[in-house]
């Protein structure tokens, strides 16, 4: 699997930012600058405790730099790089007072992206052989939907729109306002641009031949049975991309993918996905 590309530091800075400023509060870090002499230097490591698959580097480099620009940090598991446990994930050396403030803001962001990406990779690897993508939806922690987005690419998932703004999808309170997934459609179609992809929720056979017969880019198979998914498949014979949505778990995902749908989407593996363990090694 490739790596993803980094997130650009300008992009993530102001969360990483945010996340130190939350924890050093009005005073700083009062234990550490108790103990600590304002030149003393230390070298350490943070590794893993569990096995999984790494992402969250860039927040954490950047959180020490934003810090002390002198500490050195090497990244030997870069985002996606698989990893087990006792893995060295970043090697640091440079101003001791500067290492131990950014430690658990760096740690936070390490354990919980991980976490998505190795959830991600999980499901990914449950989905085989089938060629259907995992995708994540909008169900992220707030502030951290660019980090966590990253996350899944490196999870070896892909992404379903950032946003309000980037792709239509329409959902079913949508369809209830409008009067029916026609109407949605049609007034979708009168109101945005010809780059915009134009997505729509179904949760019945009847709703997708509507949907077919006013023509869209993608729908959204909602809540489906795994047979109703295969019909739903073979009525639309290629003509949209097919995306399955709901009760997704590693134990339903590969019948899923078996129905030939092109895409399956999780919010679970943003919302709630558990943080894998790793530490900071003096």
């Amino acid at each position: 699997m490739a790596l993803p590309q980094p997130l650009l530091p300008l992009l993530i800075e102001p969360i990483v930012r945010e996340a130190l400023r939350e924890d050093l509060g009005r005073a700083g870090d009062i234990t550490t600058d108790a103990i600590v002499s304002a030149d003393a230097v230390m070298a350490g490591v943070i590794a893993a405790r569990k096995t999984g698959v790494v992402a969250g580097t860039g927040a954490a480099v950047l959180a020490f730099h934003l810090l002390d620009p002198k500490v050195s940090v090497v990244v030997e598991k870069p985002d996606g790089s698989p990893i087990k446990r006792g893995d060295i994930i970043i090697r640091l050396k440079g101003p001791a007072r500067a290492i131990l403030a950014g430690e658990r803001v760096a740690l936070n962001f390490i354990g919980q992206l991980s976490g998505v990406a190795t959830a991600t990779a999980a499901l990914v690897e449950a989905a085989r052989p089938h060629k259907a993508s995992i995708v994540c939806t909008r169900k992220t922690t707030p502030g951290l939907r660019i980090l966590e987005k990253h996350a899944i690419r490196a999870g070896g998932g892909s992404n379903h729109r950032y946003g309000l703004d980037d792709a239509v999808l329409i959902k079913d309170n949508h369809v209830a306002v409008a009067g029916g997934v026609r109407q949605a459609i049609e007034r979708v179609r009168s109101s945005v641009g010809h780059l915009v992809k134009i997505e729509v929720e179904v949760d019945s056979l009847a709703q997708l031949d509507e949907a077919l017969a006013t023509g869209a880019d993608a729908v959204l198979l909602d809540n489906m049975t795994v047979a109703q998914m295969a019909d739903a498949v073979k009525r639309i014979n290629g003509r949209m991309l097919t995306e399955a949505s709901g009760g997704i778990t590693i134990e339903t995902v590969n019948a899923i993918a078996a129905t030939g749908v092109d895409l399956i989407s999780s919010g679970w593996l943003t919302h709630s996905a558990p943080a894998l363990d790793v530490g900071l090694d003096v």
